[in-house]
């Protein structure tokens, strides 16, 4: 019996490995309101600390933090809860057509796994994007050595629900703003798009690029609900990757909402102490990914949803074999 569990554990190791391998995590996460007042709630700062520290790269939207005391109350956070690594952020300016009504745009990453290379804040007055914006997109550009996408740029934006689709449209300005400049294909526009229900109607959504555009890919489908409230059901929070490259170093299926009110075990009114959206994420493929299973699972995360399924079936049949032998002698 001991020399079978020998047998089997390289192989249960190398599954434990190939799911970590797979784990370099894109969120976006509208905190509704945060600022010192959410900050001095201790229950809903260690929920927040537990959903952000699941992220290597966290956009964070609605921070209102204007005595400048939350943001660095949520990294000390952060980095007091997870040891394994170290937090950092960086932040827009305050922006917002009123001055009684402002918000910032913030990443928080781990600085051993996302080097932070570039920041642009990219301006309102552009011939044809004249106050195209209520929140002037603020992009930084990432380096993710354990990542395949070694560097990518990420394109946030909250969009205002009055002004939704005339903003998205000029997402794509910004795209094409960015790509020159840092003369990249790889970028990655999330946040809050407001991108459903009465925000974005069907008959505008032909006169919006960033939908119309096929080298874009949309990893939040429509009739997925990222809000809290259960008598909503919206798709505002959104993942948008531009390029076949990097949509092919996605992992498949990977990118969803995430569910806190339910792993967490909260009541709604718990749930919406801390926001009325769930954060969106995404997996990105890492370079040890592609090494698991003589290639087996190289194929599960590259290939199509049929060949992902087979994959897994003939890993799950040879693991159900193993332990079977085991359990035998």
């Amino acid at each position: 019996m001991r020399s079978s569990f020998l047998l089997l554990l390289p192989f249960l190791m190398s599954v434990r490995e190939a799911k970590g391998g797979s784990d370099f995590r894109v969120c976006a996460f509208n905190l509704q309101h945060f600022g010192d007042s959410k900050a001095k709630k201790t229950e809903v700062m260690q929920i927040l600390t537990r959903i952000i520290t699941r992220c290597d790269v966290c956009l964070l939207q609605e921070v209102r933090d204007s005595k400048e005391k939350a943001l660095p109350k949520l990294l000390a956070s952060l980095n007091s809860y997870d040891s394994k690594h170290k937090y950092d952020a960086v932040a827009s300016e305050r922006l917002g057509r009123s001055e009684s009504y402002q918000e910032q745009y913030v990443f928080v990453y781990r600085t051993d796994t996302v080097t932070v290379t570039g920041q642009y804040q990219y301006p309102d007055d552009r011939p044809g994007d004249v106050d195209a914006f209520s929140r002037e997109p603020f992009v930084v550009r990432f380096k993710a050595p354990k990542a395949v996408i070694k560097e990518f740029v990420l394109i946030p934006q909250h969009t205002t629900p009055t002004n939704t689709t005339k903003e998205l449209d000029a997402l794509y300005d910004v795209l094409q703003h960015v790509k020159k400049m840092w003369k990249t294909e790889n970028v990655m526009l999330l946040g809050d798009f407001n991108a459903d229900c009465g925000y974005l109607a069907k008959k505008n959504r032909k006169h919006v690029r960033l939908i119309t555009e096929k080298s874009l890919t949309w990893l939040i489908e429509d009739e997925i609900d990222t809000t809290v409230r259960s008598t909503t059901s919206c798709t505002y929070d959104r993942i948008v990757v531009h390029g076949e490259k990097f949509a092919r170093e996605i992992v498949p299926l990977s990118a969803k909402p995430f569910d806190f009110q339910r792993e967490y075990g909260l009541t709604e009114e718990q749930a919406l102490e801390v926001s009325d959206h769930y954060p969106v994420e995404v997996l990105l493929k890492v370079v040890n990914s592609r090494l698991f299973f003589n290639g087996a699972t190289s194929l599960a995360l590259t290939g199509t949803k049929e060949t992902t399924s087979k994959s897994k079936f003939l890993s799950l049949f040879v693991l159900s074999y193993l332990v079977s032998q085991v359990l035998i002698l």
